[in-house]
């Protein structure tokens, strides 16, 4: 099928469009657009503006030529879509499973990670984050560099194989979440700022010039983030978009961007007739963002939460370095669970200042995203290290990693894992890069050893530390998971917890819900020894399910009457009418009677 070409370039005088060897003139039709021939799918093509240089399509799909080269046509109704009984999946509540298609399988691309929806689906998850897949410079990256914000990148498969995906997914009865970017473009392969004010120096970001959302010029700007998110909902049928760092989008707009996106979301959500989903990632500690639009608020349908995040991993692992400072004991941890936010007001040492709102009582807890671990507080510590080979299987203390995930997936919020959290995964998730440019590879790598010296992790693992150069092809190889590690012993008993607590979250009434007045958190009044995350069931008539975790090195006694056994870590507990007797460093989960 052929396709319309359109580009916004407001500021040239002319524009042409170049295929196969002919160059076609474009027509300007008004508020700064062309307008140029019908193409045909798979068919090349690049732009010229002003005479100058061949440049790529700003809404291009495709770019099998690089983020440098020529785009390709790619009509998205192609793919014979099987998911029409597909009804959707909210993203709250879903047990949600982020990856990193680069490194998820051996083959690091989208028809490979089809290969291992079984498993997914075997362990319970519900909804499928991908980690972003637009195009940029180079073959591997994290994906938070893209520069085609439209495009797929190429060593994943490229938008066919996307939708392949996503098809498949649906089949398995899986959603798919999108992380996307749009609060800054990479530094390669940038183009957009040639073709329009996409970008303002009213506003400045950690990665300089802001995204154009407030000045002249901005309603187009806005037009093409919001644009871009409605087509992966509606062309690739995706469920959910995971939004990065939106505290970086500089808007003073009477209306903000996330609250018009949000609005255009549901209408669309309306017109499929099936749940989409916007899913924040913010540092702002504020429920605006998952307020409704018609109540001053952004609208996203949740957020990631990672306070819940700090405590958690504070509390079992003992580190209270850079952002962890005012984190660490359990009475900590049972704040977070109660308020959402532990910084909701208060004094961040880290921050050196006031920070957060808190969360009005009638906020549901599971638009809170909460997790032991994720890409960022993984591949961020300076050598990448996993919770799994740091306290797992390979070393001689996994309980803390068993605690955690029972401690998530018992929680009143949405629960999402990192890939291969579930098996104790022990291969690194490193910061790795590979941009052709020698000079700005030179840049990242430098870059990265700053970093080290300015988070802390001297304390966590010396001053004489090898900071993995990002830049070193090694480091993208060390990041793949193993998925040998499966068959391994201790490998095999955490991943069988972890389908185990899934499980319980399908059939347990008193975790079938989430609800922060029905949970509590009770910490050892004594020492900090044990603490005890109390659900009960809203159905008033069914038992309630208890989380309780020795944090310790003694044994120690959680006084829970009529606590019956569901699932030990440690076999040596001991689950009777006087509570629940746990050996040091273990964790328990336990039905406690129907509340009077």
């Amino acid at each position: 099928m052929t396709g319309a070409l359109r580009v916004w370039a407001p500021s040239v005088a002319t524009a042409a469009v170049a295929t196969e060897g002919s160059t076609t003139p474009l027509v300007a039709v008004g508020d700064g657009w062309w307008e140029g021939p019908a193409l045909r799918h798979g068919q090349d093509y690049a732009f010229h503006l002003d005479g100058g240089d061949a440049r790529p399509d700003p809404r291009s799909a495709w770019q099998p030529h690089g983020v440098h080269g020529a785009s390709r046509w790619f009509d998205a109704s192609e793919h014979p879509w099987s998911d029409g009984s597909w009804a959707g999946r909210d993203a709250r509540g879903a047990v949600t499973y982020e990856l990193h298609l680069g490194t998820f399988t051996p083959e690091g691309d989208l028809d490979a990670a089809i290969t291992r929806l079984p498993h997914l689906v075997d362990l319970g998850v519900e909804m499928v984050e991908l980690m972003p897949v637009a195009a940029f410079n180079g073959a591997h990256g994290w994906g938070y560099d893209g520069v085609a914000l439209w495009a797929v990148h190429g060593p994943y498969g490229g938008p066919a194989a996307l939708q392949r995906f996503v098809d498949a997914a649906h089949a398995h009865g899986l959603g798919v979440c999108l992380d996307v970017v749009y609060n800054h473009l990479g530094p390669s392969g940038n183009y957009l700022a040639e073709f329009g004010p996409y970008f303002t120096d009213t506003h400045h970001t950690p990665w300089g010039s802001a995204v154009n959302l407030d000045a002249p010029g901005s309603a187009e700007v806005r037009r093409f983030v919001i644009e871009n998110a409605l087509r992966w909902l509606r062309d690739f049928h995706v469920d959910a978009l995971r939004l990065d760092a939106v505290h970086a989008l500089a808007d003073t707009s009477e209306r903000h961007v996330l609250a018009e996106l949000s609005d255009a979301v549901a209408a669309l959500a309306h017109e499929v007739g099936r749940p989409l989903s916007l899913v924040a990632e913010s540092d702002l500690n504020d429920a605006i963002m998952v307020t409704p639009t018609d109540r001053g608020g952004r609208g996203m349908t949740a957020q990631w939460d990672d306070d819940v995040h700090h405590a958690l991993h504070a509390m079992l692992e003992r580190e209270q370095h850079g952002y962890y400072v005012d984190f660490g004991d359990a009475s900590t941890f049972a704040a977070a669970v109660r308020d959402v936010f532990v910084h909701n007001g208060t004094f961040s040492t880290f921050r050196g200042e006031d920070w957060g709102s808190p969360v009005p009582d009638d906020v549901d807890p599971e638009a809170f995203v909460v997790f032991s671990t994720n890409h960022d507080q993984v591949g961020n510590r300076a050598i990448g290290d996993r919770p799994g080979g740091r306290c797992g299987t390979a070393a001689s203390d996994p309980a803390p990693l068993a605690a955690a995930a029972a401690l998530v997936l018992c929680s009143p919020f949405t629960p999402m894992l990192f890939m291969g959290e579930e098996w104790a995964a022990t291969s690194p998730f490193q910061f790795f890069t590979d941009h052709p440019e020698a000079e700005l590879g030179a840049a990242v790598s430098e870059g990265r050893l700053r970093e080290f010296g300015g988070h802390g992790w001297a304390e966590v693992y010396g001053e004489d530390v090898e900071v993995p150069d990002p830049q070193d092809h090694g480091t993208f190889e060390r990041s793949r998971l193993r998925w040998e590690e499966i068959e391994l012993p201790g490998h095999a008993a955490m991943l069988a917890w972890h389908r185990a607590l899934i499980d319980l979250r399908r059939t347990e009434p008193a975790l079938a819900r989430g609800d922060r007045h029905l949970t509590t958190v009770t910490v050892d009044p004594q020492d900090d020894g044990w603490i005890a995350l109390h659900r009960l069931a809203p159905d008033g008539t069914s038992p309630g399910i208890a989380v309780v975790v020795n944090l310790g090195d003694d044994t120690v006694l959680v006084p829970l009457d009529g606590a019956a056994p569901v699932l030990v870590w440690d076999e040596a507990t001991e689950v009777g009418a006087d509570g629940v007797r746990l050996p040091a460093r273990s964790v328990a989960v336990v039905r406690t009677p129907v509340a009077a």
